[in-house]
């Protein structure tokens, strides 16, 4: 006799055609919201690393110079819109970040104005003095381009240094106007605020960045990128889409200043030269251009290694003999000479490091086997 059994629901094995189902990947949000929840925790660990910060993570010092690197983190990735996103190469994006630390310093110094609306009209100059500039600038492309910029920012160096109207303070820069900053920003026992505006700049700059590069005009910036005459070709004028990169680079630049100003307590002329901008050039390609956390990366690694390098000195290098001392005393040489090796041995950036030893793990593994 036989008897009916009810039939049973395939296996997840067969209702995937025999093979084993793939394991679930993470959405691509949790990666940055857990970043994120750790930086905003850091302040809270009494946790030391030796070696690496003088003192527990939550102390003043750890703080400032996390603080540091999380402003050039975000000033780093307004830079990487332009070079890494639409693949211009400026020489003038210290310009952008200048006028919006002096701008903002000099109304709450001559005007009075508080922070916010300093902070506000600042930020609006820069996007604006960027809007002006770039509209010039992208007229011409390649090195002709970089040309102008680099000749706009010279001209911003100049006329900072030569303190017109003794107004930008020459060589000795501005001090920030405490009186008009809230208290809860001002002194070293405030640091960890200094460090969450810090937070959320970087914060703000790179969803900026990323949420545009995923927009339509993000894939217009791709195809400029890879061939921009093939993208006038099929009946796109790239111009406009260079230009509100540029812009949008600028105004972030200038927010990016407005921070660094509240961090470092003044602005010297040291930020509007050229030699900034290529510093900006070398974080992003030290960390991999165009990726999502290259410029992040690179920046807060570069940062961190000058300062350090600056708190050695050069009595860390007096037994040397003096042909071998005098570069290894100068942090700029040795940052330089990582980064010509990390260019040559990783083109990538340091974000392309992880596959590239996955690669060379998976062909030595095939050449065993």
């Amino acid at each position: 006799m036989i008897t009916e059994t009810e039939p049973q629901a395939p296996t997840t094995e067969a209702a995937a055609g025999g093979r084993t189902p793939r394991p679930r990947r993470l959405p691509r949000w949790a990666g940055p919201v857990a970043v994120l929840a750790i930086l905003l925790t850091l302040p809270f660990s009494t946790i030391t690393v030796p070696g690496l910060f003088h003192g527990a993570l939550n102390s003043p010092a750890t703080l400032h110079l996390l603080a540091f690197c999380l402003v050039f983190g975000g000033l780093a990735t307004s830079y990487d819109l332009l070079y890494g996103r639409v693949g211009l190469l400026s020489f003038g994006h210290a310009l952008y970040f200048a006028c919006g630390a002096y701008v903002a310093a000099l109304l709450m110094r001559i005007l009075e104005l508080p922070l916010v609306w300093a902070a506000l009209v600042s930020v609006l100059a820069g996007t604006l003095l960027s809007l002006l500039l770039g509209a010039v600038a992208l007229r011409v492309n390649g090195i002709a381009m970089a040309m102008v910029t680099l000749a706009f920012a010279q001209t911003g160096s100049i006329l900072v240094a030569r303190d017109p109207g003794r107004a930008t303070g020459g060589e000795e820069g501005l001090s920030l106007n405490t009186a008009m900053v809230p208290d809860t920003l001002v002194g070293v026992m405030n640091t960890v605020n200094l460090y969450w505006v810090a937070v959320a700049y970087a914060a703000f700059a790179t969803v900026v960045v990323w949420w545009l590069s995923a927009s339509p005009v993000g894939r217009v910036w791709q195809g400029i990128r890879a061939n921009e005459q093939r993208v006038a070709v099929l009946g796109v004028d790239p111009y406009p889409y260079k230009l509100a990169a540029f812009t949008v680079g600028g105004g972030l630049a200038s927010l990016g200043g407005v921070v660094y100003l509240l961090v470092t307590g003044g602005v010297t002329p040291t930020i509007t030269t050229a030699e900034f901008t290529l510093t900006l050039l070398v974080m992003v390609a030290l960390g991999g251009a165009g990726s999502r956390w290259g410029a992040l990366l690179g920046a807060g690694l570069y940062t961190y290694a000058e300062h350090r390098l600056r708190q050695l000195g050069g009595d860390s290098f007096s037994a040397l003999p003096d042909w071998i001392a005098a570069p290894l005393s100068q942090p700029l040489f040795i940052l330089g000479t990582l980064f010509v090796l990390m260019v040559f041995f990783f083109p990538g950036g340091l974000v392309a490091l992880p596959e590239r030893v996955r690669s060379a793990l998976r062909d030595r593994r095939a050449t065993r086997e």
